[in-house]
């Protein structure tokens, strides 16, 4: 659904950039290599569609972007089926059974449990606590009729119905619960919290520059939420932000007049880049 190169899009030059890191060298991803260093291991991607995109990008990356004998579906082990009337399953898992590497993608636009306010009722209202990213707009909260609570209460707290200081709340109370997470499991968990993918409304490449000279995250929310804790931050919004030109925009499978995706991204494109990067801090 993201291979652009099945669409009518003509110009495939976005395939074709590579970040340097200054000062370094990164080793070239290797599949089989990669496979080794994560034998007996799971990678779990926990979040919304550009999570499935990273995890997309990974399992192509892994098998060398060919079907493979020995990658098994292994998704009803994680209950990741899909329900009857479903339009597709919570989420995917694979094994590489060579190595016994799991790579799976969990679907949780919210990050937490959405519970019907009346469990009777289809039609009621939903208490969530929303994902860090895209998801965080009013548009969303009406249409799916979310409605935010904090320990099991409604929120009273005026000033945290405003989107930016809920979203500021949600970050940091995962990052905390996660970082909590960890010293049960020190030598087999490890914790990346990405940064936020940003959208364009271009589709020039590099219209503001081929460099990132700032050493600080552009994204500052879950930056400062992870400052402090155990948890690894995989900072991809800046580099991301360069790349107006790799995005579905027109091109899409299921392209309609004047409607452009300018959120997701082609593949193979910048997701393989966020990967290159998660594999090189592992």
């Amino acid at each position: 659904m993201w291979a652009c190169r099945t669409f009518p899009r003509k110009d495939f030059s976005f395939e074709g950039y590579r970040w340097q890191p200054e000062h370094c060298k990164t080793t070239e991803f290797e599949e089989s290599e990669f496979l080794k260093r994560m034998q007996d291991k799971t990678i779990a991607f926990i979040g919304d569609s550009l999570g499935r995109q990273q995890f997309q990008s990974l399992m192509c990356m892994a098998s060398g972007g060919e079907w493979r004998m020995d990658v098994a579906d292994v998704g009803y082990e994680f209950g990741l089926v899909k329900a009857p009337g479903a339009i597709r399953p919570d989420g995917w898992a694979y094994r590489f059974t060579n190595t016994n590497t799991t790579i799976l993608y969990y679907w949780s636009a919210s990050l937490a449990d959405l519970v019907p306010v009346n469990a009777t009722n289809r039609q009621t209202d939903v208490r969530m606590l929303l994902n860090t990213g895209h998801h965080w707009n009013r548009g969303k909260l009406k249409a799916n009729r979310w409605v935010m609570y904090i320990n099991g209460e409604p929120l009273e707290d005026k000033g945290l119905v405003d989107l930016h200081a809920a979203k500021n709340l949600t970050v940091r109370s995962v990052a905390r619960w996660l970082d909590q997470q960890l010293p049960s499991h020190p030598r087999n968990l490890k914790v990346f919290f990405r940064t936020i993918s940003p959208r364009h409304y271009r589709d020039a490449p590099m219209t503001r520059g081929s460099k990132v000279s700032k050493d600080e995250s552009s994204d500052v929310v879950i930056a400062s939420a992870v400052e402090g804790t155990r948890i690894k931050l995989l900072d991809v919004t800046a580099l991301s932000e360069l790349r107006d030109e790799a995005h579905i925009s027109n091109y899409s499978a299921k392209t309609t007049n004047n409607v452009s995706d300018c959120l997701h991204w082609c593949l193979p494109g910048v997701p393989d880049t966020w990967n290159e990067l998660l594999a090189a801090q592992i």
